[in-house]
């Protein structure tokens, strides 16, 4: 993508559909005069008087106890510098974006015009009533430590600078798993640090409470080793000055076990890996550019454990696996403050878990055939789930034990299980989706890339790395487009009716014939369909010249499916395809089926539509569990719809016991665990969340469906085919850009998940 386009894209991204990143949302009812009355005046005096009676009553209600703070001036942006407080307010919004998306902890971004320590400090002091937490950010050293130092000491409510603790925390579980797998001895490893800023020194300082040895640390920044006899030294360098007899890092790194990397890009050189000791541990940093390139330390040190702060490499240390946890966990306690015992606390639990066995959901997402803790293997992926049930219980109990918790926690179990509810408002299941098709890029034909908003889709697929795409439509059209859209990337164009495409055209509609010539197919109209880009596209599909399609933006569903269907043959076992649709809402992932093909599905045929539901979800990486829904609850009503359920879940209760579905349900009863657990204790479902509805009938999923998207804005992926052998999709009329994206992304995940399958059966022969 050119600099051009990223600026525009960037630009446009925080000023449509609303400037910002973030919103207040109402948390009740509001529609009545009797609500408004509770809402604000008289009812709103009753909870002030019980506050003003007990200040903590403030936690009970009000938003204090969920709500963080933050705060920023602006004077040390990452890759930015000193910008001021205006200019560092998208960073601040998008880290409460973080906040939300991964803990569910919301956040007002507060941008203060105060350089000076003292102002800074009371400013902060004066709004932190309002607040549950606070996290600092951005604010330049060494007036940082100080900022930091003082608020900790004269807030009751936690206050942490997360550019110094939360690299050092990530880093430090690394650290200590890199030391382990390497059968060093952390009191004897010698730690090359190069940067001195706010994270560097917080880095350095935690690695000595995790027993490494001052003695054994030498810190360069700019201007070289920081030796004690430097003149106008800050009191956070002095403290790690040296004596020794070295002035560069170069000399620094000889005979080094583990460099530490937070200063910029491209400062260690292979030669000096060289020099560094057996098992060199490597934690480039820096980014966007990291101190050393990551293929080029592997191929310099075959024994090297690398760590880095990108995502597509092992190893990321990434402040996402810790900040958003750690709150979570002290707000949940109504700590006091983030003590040193909660940090180290959150470092022993983000190694504790690099141990464990790996859930094969994160080793979906990743690509991963099975993750295992070892060298490329030592801290926690971003999207771990088990992180929110993890890090927060570890952070909870170190506040107990130390004595800053105020509403200690009895019930852990049911904490967890709270835990496991704030998976996180916001589209996750996207980003895994997206993550997963960058990891194995795949060939998508769009086949109406001469509109403008495919190509749009197209070029974003290209640019986000998400696939590599092929443009079909007419040649001109694309080619003008592509001008003035600005999308210059070099990707391959068909146009189905031009004379360069006779050959493939002929031999596609030969193909065809073969396959169809005793359906009432001449050869002449075989290979005049190949004109038209669907036949022609499914065909490159069908050939392994392209991986995955997309289509249907301008043409209605049955019009599209009409080709597919005559081209592109069913998956082993299927007998009839369905679809579904992904609905992402704000209780997490919801699958709806069939949405869009079958009309009225038998029995049996629900049977079919289930067990293809099921094991997409599980494609996906979850755990399907199931109802069927309808007007009743087990066999309320005779009706023939009713039956139909009764008979399909039966069938499946007794030929797959391990299946979990149940019903007939209403809706309401399958989407609500107490509803269903007071009036059907009996349920299969009792327990778990429901993420998967069948419907009786394609009239009522499709209803449905559409009015969520419309009236509750719930984003959906699909309607996604299920059954055929190909990663065909087909896209609803008048897509958006945003779902075309995302159809994307899940088509090249089809292609990967049918790639391994062909694989094994292919090895099974």
């Amino acid at each position: 993508m050119s600099d051009s386009r990223k600026r525009h894209e960037a630009l446009l991204y925080h000023a449509k559909p609303k400037p910002g990143k973030i919103e207040v949302v109402p948390t009740k009812k509001y529609a009545t005069q009797h609500d408004l009355a509770l809402a604000y005046s008289p009812g709103v005096a009753e909870p002030c008087l019980e506050i003003v009676k007990d200040k903590n009553n403030a936690y009970k209600y009000t938003a204090k106890g969920n709500l963080v703070a933050v705060i920023s001036n602006g004077t040390a942006v990452l890759g930015l510098g000193d910008i001021g407080p205006e200019a560092s307010k998208p960073v601040m919004e998008g880290k409460g974006l973080l906040f939300k998306i991964f803990a569910d902890i919301d956040v007002f971004d507060i941008e203060v015009d105060a350089t000076d320590v003292e102002l800074f400090i009371q400013t902060v002091k004066a709004i932190a009533p309002t607040f549950g937490g606070i996290n600092l950010e951005d604010i330049k050293a060494p007036e940082a430590f100080e900022i930091e130092r003082r608020l900790k000491e004269e807030l009751d409510i936690p206050v942490m600078h997360d550019d110094q603790h939360g690299t050092a925390i990530i880093s430090a579980a690394a650290l200590k798993n890199a030391i382990d797998i390497t059968n060093k001895d952390i009191s004897k490893v010698k730690i090359v640090v190069n940067g001195a800023g706010a994270a560097a020194i917080s880095c350095t300082l935690l690695y000595l409470k995790l027993g490494a040895k001052k003695e054994n640390v030498v810190m360069c920044d700019s201007k070289g080793v920081i030796r004690s006899d430097r003149d106008n030294l800050t009191s956070q360098k002095a403290e790690f000055a040296t004596d020794r007899d070295l002035h560069t890092l170069d000399e620094a790194m000889h005979n080094a076990d583990v460099f530490i990397g937070l200063s910029k890009g491209n400062v260690v050189s292979p030669e000096m890996l060289l020099t560094m000791a057996k098992d060199p541990i490597v934690f480039a940093m820096a980014n966007p550019v990291a101190e050393i390139d990551y293929d080029v330390a592997v191929a310099t040190r075959k024994d090297i454990i690398m760590a880095t702060g990108r995502s597509d490499h092992p190893n990321q240390v990434n402040n996402v696996l810790g900040f958003p946890f750690i709150f979570r966990g002290a707000l949940d306690v109504r700590a006091t403050k983030i003590n040193e015992e909660m940090k180290m606390a959150a470092v022993h639990a983000l190694a504790d878990l690099a141990k464990k066995s790996v859930p094969e959901q994160v080793n979906i997402v990743y690509d991963e055939v099975s993750l295992a803790y070892g060298r490329e293997y030592i801290i926690p992926k971003p999207f771990d789930p088990r992180l929110i049930y993890e890090i927060p219980p570890a952070i909870a109990k170190a506040a107990m034990d130390s004595g800053v918790a105020l509403e200690p926690i009895e019930d852990w179990d049911k904490y967890r299980e709270e835990l496991m509810e704030r998976s996180g408002s916001g589209s996750k299941e996207i980003r895994i989706l997206h993550n997963r098709a960058k990891s194995n890029r795949k060939r998508i034909v769009f086949a109406e890339a001469d509109h403008i908003d495919v190509l749009k889709a197209a070029q974003r697929v290209h640019d986000e790395k998400i696939g590599d795409p092929i443009l079909l439509g007419r040649k001109e059209v694309i080619l003008a487009l592509k001008a003035e859209i600005g999308f210059t990337a070099i990707v391959p164009i068909i146009d189905p009716k031009i004379d360069e495409e006779t050959e493939r055209r002929e031999r596609f509609g030969k193909i065809y014939w073969q396959n169809r010539r005793r359906k009432g197919r001449t050869l002449s109209e075989a290979t005049k369909l190949m004109r038209e880009r669907n036949y022609f596209a499914a065909m490159m599909v069908n050939e392994k010249e392209a991986d995955a399609l997309i289509t249907g933006y301008s043409r209605p569903y049955p019009t599209v499916l009409k080709p597919i269907l005559e081209l592109i043959e069913k998956d082993k076992g299927v007998t009839k395809i369905a679809a579904t649709n992904l609905m992402l809402t704000k209780q997490g992932p919801l699958f709806l089926a069939d949405t869009t093909i079958n009309i009225n599905p038998t029995a049996k045929e629900l049977v079919k539509i289930t067990q293809m539901t099921g094991n997409f979800v599980k494609m996906l990486g979850m755990k399907p569990n199931m109802a069927m829904v309808s007007f009743s609850n087990f066999g309320s009503s005779n009706s023939e719809t009713s039956k139909k359920i009764s008979e399909a879940v039966s069938y499946l209760h007794r030929h797959f016991p391990d299946t979990v579905i149940d019903g007939e349900l209403q809706a309401d009863f399958a989407l609500n665990p107490e509803m269903l657990a007071k009036e059907f204790p009996f349920s299969k479902l009792n327990g778990k969340k429901v993420n998967v509805l069948i419907f009786p009938n394609l009239e009522s999923a499709n209803i449905t469906y559409k009015l969520m998207k419309q009236l509750n804005h719930a984003e959906s992926i699909g309607p996604i085919i299920l059954g055929l052998s190909k990663p065909v999709h087909i896209l609803q009329l008048g897509s958006s850009v945003d779902e075309m994206v995302n159809m994307a992304a899940l088509a090249a995940v089809d292609a990967q998940e049918k790639e391994k399958r062909s694989k094994i059966n292919n090895n099974l022969v």
